[in-house]
């Protein structure tokens, strides 16, 4: 099997075949995924009995020991030579380490101890982590490359993300089911053996379909410490960072208290017709975002976003007990602004590595993707830790009617967190420059590069090509248009 280069049309249209291919794996894993996000702390402190600060402190060692695998993965994607693809190949690996440890973390054997359980579930969970991240970096790299388009990867990634509602869809389906049964231990034992089958046989055979780019293939940086600290270099991918890992931080609590909320503050009977309502919008207009991105730029259509996602969340915190058509306009607004996030940062994400490639000479995608993705797995868990000692502390008692306290502090963590940092995250995008423009003369060089042969070995740039090296743009394009 060979890397392959074709994967576009004339045109530099992506064939939808290898969009379904790259986006199919999300239908699997939004299985587990959204169990993850919305019903494993509670599953933990419900129906294992582990103490909530104690689950959130499992949740939070886990991303730190993603500290070390997220950038060793990265790096050696970038650096991997395989007649698989230097993406593939780990892609393959994953696999089926991915859905037996899956397994491992909903199916703890009923008669371990306490403390022999808070071992089991910390150990699953590592391993996960580990064998998830060894997909998931080489899998985004992978999309980072598929095309150079500055509209095109709008589309890949929107596209994509619209593909993503049918794991969602049996996300949430899975959810209802585990929600409802009786023996909740053996519904998510069944739920895990059926997503971790999934998992293996999408992840395996998509990925045999998907095309690589073979003259990617030894173009990471040599050196792992240069390879990340040339990630912080550049100044574009810094101030995406840090308005990234500010909005995960607050976005996180609505997946770790939404079943909390429904269940003990507004007394809704259908968690599900909750996420149902917030995930529906954030597919159906994605279409309409890659649209509009056209006329009114990336990031000025992302700041607008945020700030609705903001302005509803926000409202949350004064839904009562059965305000549920009140809860539903909110999560619907909600997550109308929250899909455009999920659609335009990965598409800039995308722009500004070939801003890297444009200043270095090298294609750094695993090292960004490991960077990005820490710092999503950092901002959760510091929300998840945040999250259960607020819960022990304010009194909360499972399985039980709430006291006040336990009550105001989940809702206040639910709406006021998000929402603050949705607003500090759309301020701080206002000052992102680097618009299409800018990205169309940092391509032009990129592909004359290309044609000619000529980029030195240095990384340096032609003396005919604008100066981005400092990180400051043409005076005439600073502004997104």
């Amino acid at each position: 099997m060979h890397t392959k280069a074709l994967h576009t049309t004339e045109s530099n249209r992506l064939q939808n075949s290898v969009i379904l291919a790259w986006a199919t794996p999300r239908i699997a894993f939004g299985i587990m995924g959204t169990l993850f996000g919305v019903y494993l702390m509670k599953f933990a402190t419900d129906v294992l009995l582990i103490a909530p600060a104690v689950m959130g402190t499992i949740l939070a060692l886990s991303r730190l020991w993603d500290g070390i695998t997220d950038p060793l993965i990265g790096y050696l994607s970038d650096r991997t030579l395989s007649r698989f693809g230097r993406r593939r190949i780990w892609m393959f690996a994953a696999a089926v380490p991915m859905s037996i440890t899956l397994v491992g973390i909903w199916s703890p054997p009923e008669s371990l101890s306490a403390l022999n359980l808070v071992v089991w579930m910390s150990v699953c969970l590592l391993l996960y982590e580990t064998a998830s991240t060894a997909f998931f970096i080489p899998h985004g790299a992978l999309g980072l490359e598929l095309s150079a388009h500055y509209h095109e990867r709008t589309r890949l990634f929107g596209y994509s993300h619209m593909i993503g509602i049918f794991g969602v869809a049996a996300g949430l389906a899975a959810l209802e089911f585990i929600s409802q049964a009786e023996d909740k231990r053996e519904s998510a034992y069944q739920l895990s053996m059926l997503a971790g089958c999934a998992i293996s046989v999408m992840v395996l055979c998509t990925t045999y379909f998907l095309p690589e780019k073979a003259e990617f293939q030894g173009r990471g940086t040599i050196n792992p410490m240069q390879s990340f600290k040339g990630v912080f270099k550049n100044p574009h991918a810094r101030l995406l960072f840090i308005i990234y890992g500010i909005e995960t931080f607050g976005g996180a609590t609505l997946g770790i208290l939404a079943a909390y909320s429904a269940e003990y503050v507004v007394k809704m009977n259908s968690l599900v017709m909750i996420l149902v309502v917030y995930q529906l919008p954030t597919f159906i207009f994605a279409p309409l975002w890659i649209r509009l991105s056209r006329v009114y730029g990336k990031r000025n259509l992302w700041v607008v976003a945020t700030l609705l996602s903001a302005t509803f969340f926000g409202a949350l915190v004064f839904a009562g007990e059965h305000d549920d058509l009140y809860v539903y306009i909110c999560c619907f607004m909600a997550g109308l602004g929250g899909g455009a996030g999920a659609v335009l940062a990965p598409s800039i994400q995308a722009d500004i590595i070939d801003y890297d490639e444009f200043t270095t000479g090298n294609r750094n995608e695993g090292a960004y993707l490991a960077v990005w993705n820490l710092i999503r797995k950092i901002s959760g868990s510091i929300t998840a830790f945040i999250v259960g000692l607020s819960l022990q502390y304010a009194g909360f008692e499972p399985n039980v009617e709430q006291t006040d306290t336990a009550k105001t502090t989940i809702q206040a963590l639910l709406s006021l967190m998000p929402a603050v940092c949705y607003i500090i995250g759309a301020l701080l995008l206002f000052r992102f420059t680097f618009n299409e423009k800018e990205h169309g003369l940092v391509r032009a060089q990129l592909d004359r590069r290309s044609s000619d042969l000529a980029q030195p070995p240095n990384g340096k740039i032609d003396h005919q090509a604008p100066d981005y090296s400092t990180g400051q743009a043409p005076d005439a394009i600073t502004d997104e248009t």
